[in-house]
């Protein structure tokens, strides 16, 4: 990921402890949301979503006594950035080790921008078999103003409306030195 190195953080909009309460919250309202922890299936998309979603099951088996199932989707968007999403989305590794049928399935991103990932991901996830319904939660939803398509997630962390030019990033100490959620723009040459 060499192309992010000439970034400037314009600003921090979550830090470690935010974070936390954040994801703390999103795992408490979809338990509620979903009567329960009995049929949820957890899938995170990688990168960011992985550890994320592992999180929520960790803090789902805190609150229920029962941890919920977990698995993973690899989705690569050809892109230069995170603020542009290329027009094909690649599908990756997958692990999903059981079987989806019949089971309440939460996508877990980091981001959610022009919601391409996400369809990517619901294209691959039925290639897995018939879930009983499929619910989003994201750390950051980014606003509608950029969605191209109409996908909206179920759970947010946060709502931050951004301009085009802005990228949002998820840092996350499973990646990176450090725990936050910060605001960037490339430096004006």
């Amino acid at each position: 990921m060499g192309d992010h190195i000439n970034l400037v953080e314009k600003s921090r909009i979550m830090d470690a402890t935010a974070m936390k309460r954040a994801i703390s919250r999103l795992s408490s309202e979809i338990v509620e949301k979903n009567h329960g922890a009995a049929d949820l299936y957890l899938v995170g998309i990688r990168r960011r979503g992985v550890p994320l979603a592992d999180r929520m099951a960790a803090e789902i088996e805190h609150l229920e006594g029962v941890r919920p199932l977990s698995g993973i989707l690899d989705i690569t968007l050809y892109r230069d950035d995170l603020s542009t999403v290329g027009a094909s989305p690649i599908v990756n590794r997958t692990e999903l080790d059981h079987d989806i049928e019949g089971k309440t399935i939460v996508l877990v991103d980091d981001v959610l921008y022009t919601g391409r990932t996400i369809r990517a991901a619901l294209d691959q996830l039925m290639d897995f078999g018939r879930p009983k319904k499929v619910q989003l939660a994201v750390l950051i939803d980014r606003g509608r103003e950029h969605r191209e398509l109409p996908i909206q997630a179920d759970f947010i962390g946060k709502l931050v409306p951004t301009k085009q030019t802005e990228i949002v990033k998820v840092m996350l100490r499973e990646f990176d030195d450090v725990e936050a959620v910060g605001i960037f723009e490339r430096p004006v040459e």
